[in-house]
């Protein structure tokens, strides 16, 4: 962080005291420009006397710099070029001040008493007073992860410090760097202290979660953000990854949550929509980690949520908090497993039930109990494809007669990037392109590609949408199964009954102009 000498800046403040036009004189702008981000680019918006806003800048900006600061204001501003020691002050001041639009509320991690996930929401005084560099180097950065909204923070250690990372869209994307071993291992170091990890431990991983309450603005209230904190030693110290909870804003998505919003085609949400309301049965969304199977399943909760049914869910955590559902957190600490609360659950008079992920023997058999004996079981499953969701049944020890005998249907996806609506531009690849991502050459479409600007951080993409595999089963289906038929002709009869697979439902998008071939790449496998 700037560190400025106290005695310099006290000076050079009483030099241009008396001087009006002295940007020393200006009122400090934060709206759409946050400290993080001026620190970082070291650039500082100010308001001058007659209500004009500049970009204060050491050097002249680059062409990317000043589209980044007129999007952020909405409007192109004036330049002006400081001298180092006047920019070194104004970013002093808005480190002291601490007045980004956003400001962090710590959790009170420093003390021994306290309930888990308790809370104590300091000052902005207190906050501003805050005299550890590192502390508001790792305030900047969390803000900074929190208005990009990216849902993981890396924080990699290298020869010579430490890097900063944002997953935003399921893609990493660099963001800053600290360069100074010593200051990352105080990072790392003050991580470990809010997630109530252990200091002294360097060698062996550790996982911590914590809180922080975010204050957008003076007149909005706070929120509660969980941050989930996995320490990792690696060869030039210690890296950390934060997975970021932002659960209001989650609640808020979760009211206009809908199979067409997370980008299913009309067709292939009028198939799980006809799943989700049989009466009974088991439902299963399959797919790796963070291709959005949870979500899919919170889409098709709440629009089943009517009010005439008895709807529980549990979940580890739970991310939505959706109204007329109740909803259970596993807690494996206390004994609370998917195992034990389903076994609950059953005796609660559901009528509905959603299991966040099917991980054990136990709980696929009680799952597919639960869906023999009169329940709708929604869950997700960690498989490849469709196809593969047998063979974790059969790995995990579960009856193959009953498992096919509950399943109704199978919902694989995955999510793919969609373009950059303000910088996409119309592509014609050629054959060899075409080859490599298995297209036949004759295919037409709208074909695009990705090229970078300031709205989108310059990786092209905006968003993501799902894509679909969906395996609906018939008794010829469930034959062919139990007999343990070679996977070809089960493939094969799925094909004939219209099954359409992901790399099909991903190419569908790429000719409509949605995403790209070389996300189509990412994504997909070719047959």
């Amino acid at each position: 962080m700037l560190q400025t000498d106290e005695m310099a800046v006290a000076s050079l403040e009483a030099t241009v005291a008396a001087d009006a036009d002295s940007p020393l004189n200006w009122r400090l702008c934060w709206e759409g420009w946050p400290l993080a981000t001026a620190l970082r680019l070291q650039i500082v918006l100010a308001e001058d006397a007659a209500g004009s806003v500049w970009a204060l800048a050491a050097q002249a900006p680059s062409a990317m710099q000043r589209e980044l600061v007129t999007r952020a204001r909405g409007r192109p501003v004036q330049w002006r070029v400081l001298d180092d020691d006047t920019l070194g002050v104004l970013l002093a001041r808005g480190e002291q001040a601490f007045e980004a639009r956003g400001v962090l509320l710590h959790a009170e991690t420093e003390t021994s008493a306290r309930d888990e996930g308790a809370l104590h929401a300091l000052s902005v005084e207190a906050i501003s007073r805050q005299p550890s560099p590192v502390i508001r180097l790792l305030d900047a950065t969390l803000f900074d992860a929190l208005k990009a909204q990216a849902s993981d923070l890396h924080l990699e250690s290298t020869p010579s410090g430490m890097v900063i990372r944002h997953r935003l869209d399921g893609v990493m994307v660099r963001v800053g760097e600290v360069p100074s071993r010593e200051v990352a291992e105080q990072l790392v170091s003050r991580l470990k202290v809010m997630a109530e990890l252990d200091i002294g431990e360097r060698r062996l991983p550790q996982d911590g979660r914590f809180k922080l309450r975010v204050l957008q603005s003076a007149d909005a209230g706070e929120r509660e953000v969980d941050f989930r904190v996995s320490i990792m030693p690696s060869s030039f110290g210690e890296d950390a990854v934060l997975r970021i909870l932002d659960r209001t804003r989650l609640t808020e998505e979760a009211q206009t949550l809908s199979l067409e919003g997370l980008g299913f085609d009309p067709q292939d949400s009028a198939i799980v929509r006809a799943l989700a309301r049989k009466p009974y049965g088991m439902l299963l969304v399959t797919g790796p980690t963070g291709s959005g199977k949870t979500t899919t399943l919170y889409a098709v909760v709440q629009e089943i949520n009517d009010g005439t049914d008895k709807i529980i869910t549990i979940e580890d955590p739970v991310e939505y908090q959706l109204g007329g559902v109740v909803q259970i957190p596993v807690n494996e600490k206390k004994g609370l497993t998917f195992a034990r609360g389903l076994r609950s659950v059953l005796r609660h008079d559901p009528d509905r039930v959603m299991v966040g992920e099917i991980r054990d023997a136990e709980t696929a058999q009680i799952a597919s109990q639960a869906a023999l004996t009169g329940h709708l079981v929604l869950s997700t499953i960690h498989a490849n494809n469709v196809f593969d969701v047998v063979g974790r049944f059969m790995h995990m020890g579960v009856d193959l007669y009953n498992m096919v005998s509950a399943l109704n249907g199978v919902v694989a996806q995955r999510l793919m990037r969609k373009l950059c609506p303000h910088c996409a531009q119309p592509w014609q690849p050629d054959a060899r392109a075409l080859a490599q991502a298995g297209v036949a050459a004759e295919a037409t479409g709208r074909f695009m590609r990705a090229v970078g600007c300031t709205a989108c951080r310059g990786t092209g993409y905006r968003g993501r949408k799902a894509i679909t595999e969906i395996l609906l089963m018939d008794d010829t289906l469930r034959d062919l199964i139990v007999s343990r038929a070679p996977l070809t002709r089960i493939k094969g009869h799925a094909r004939d009954r219209g099954t359409r697979l992901l790399r099909e439902s991903g190419l569908a998008c790429v000719l409509r102009g949605e995403s790209t071939l070389d996300e189509l790449q990412r994504v997909t496998l070719a047959e």
